[in-house]
């Protein structure tokens, strides 16, 4: 994929105060989709990588302190906050993978590059948390049917309390990198680990109640731990459906609408489409011009919507817009295209 835009005319024919403009748009390659443009965009999966591993190790760890517990107390609201942590630390494998396939350029067959790889891995991450409440649940019910007193009752208190600080401090991590770079997957995946911080604090409530003598504190602690991981797993897969689906925030489309329309020589603003590919935005657009207008004066105003959209939507890459003439009195095609201009 070039990162140049090569374009046969001359100057386009607009005001003095735009001409500069338009003389470095045709003199020079294009700002936002040369060297800084992938940089930024290899700078957020970088991050995005940094935030996957740092929490790696956090939960791995966490995990690990909390499967020493759990072998000595034998506390099943324990070890359903120890599977889900470790579960949680592991998702960041397909993540990562995602995020080193989004790196890769597009190609004759992937002509849009491997960035959806990140919807993936956010669909791996609800089948993850899917298999987790249920392995949590039928372990509660297994033993509210058949109870058991919890062993060394302090310890398992102090697992949980550990389990809620790094499970916190992950989550907080996760979703700041994640809304950053906007990636679903990441702020799906700080999500978990927020909830299992909760379950964690529910495990500590369910170590008092073993501490008074009540055997099934535990289980129903359980109970509440699986009912919390179902919480966070419709939350997840609504964020991940909705990016598979294409959906973006209504906000961005408005915010695009109206940068469109404060671009001089656009009269009206058509169609209008944005998507997420990985946690990159790109554009299509359909603007109005006067029908008087030349071709080369068309797709300076073009070029014009396309700078306004990339400055002023949050995390866009790429725009197509199209320039259409408006229709003359009694016409019956309004949609003959002047020009179209594209940022690949």
């Amino acid at each position: 994929m070039s990162d140049h835009h090569h374009h046969d005319h001359g100057h386009h024919h607009h005001a003095p105060s735009g001409l500069r403009h338009r003389l470095s748009h045709l003199l020079t390659p294009h700002s936002h989709e040369t060297a800084d443009k992938l940089d930024s965009t290899l700078e957020s999966s970088a991050r995005g990588m940094r935030a996957l591993w740092v929490s790696l190790a956090v939960l791995g760890a966490t995990a690990l302190a909390q499967a020493v517990v759990v072998a000595l107390s034998g506390s099943v609201a324990l070890l359903g906050d120890t599977v889900h942590n470790a579960a949680d630390a592991l998702t960041a494998v397909p993540l990562g993978i995602a995020f080193l396939l989004g790196r890769r350029a597009a190609t004759r067959r992937f002509t849009y590059g491997y960035g959806r790889a990140e919807d993936l891995a956010g669909l791996v991450i609800v089948l993850t948390i899917a298999a987790s409440a249920v392995f949590a649940g039928w372990t509660a019910i297994e033993r509210l049917l058949d109870p058991r007193p919890v062993q060394h009752v302090p310890v398992v208190a102090v697992a949980a309390l550990v389990g809620f600080a790094g499970n916190e401090w992950v989550a907080r991590y996760r979703i700041r990198v994640g809304r950053d770079i906007g990636s679903a997957a990441l702020v799906a995946d700080g999500l978990h680990a927020r909830t299992d911080g909760f379950t964690s604090l529910a495990v500590l409530i369910g170590a008092g109640g073993s501490a008074l003598g009540w055997q099934l504190a535990d289980p129903i602690v359980g109970l509440a731990i699986t009912a919390a991981i179902a919480l966070v797993l419709r939350d997840a897969a609504r964020e991940v459906f909705r990016r598979v689906m294409d959906a973006v925030d209504p906000a961005l489309v408005d915010r695009a609408e109206h940068a469109l329309r404060h671009v001089e020589g656009v009269r009206e603003v058509g169609e209008l489409r944005l998507r997420w590919i990985g946690h990159r935005l790109r554009a299509e657009i359909a603007v109005v011009v006067d029908g008087d207008v030349t071709v080369r004066q068309a797709h300076g105003i073009a070029v014009d919507a396309e700078h306004a959209l990339l400055h002023a939507v949050p995390r866009l890459t790429a725009a197509l817009v199209h320039a259409d003439p408006a229709p003359r009195p009694g016409e019956d095609d309004p949609h003959l295209t002047l020009a179209h201009h594209t940022a690949a």
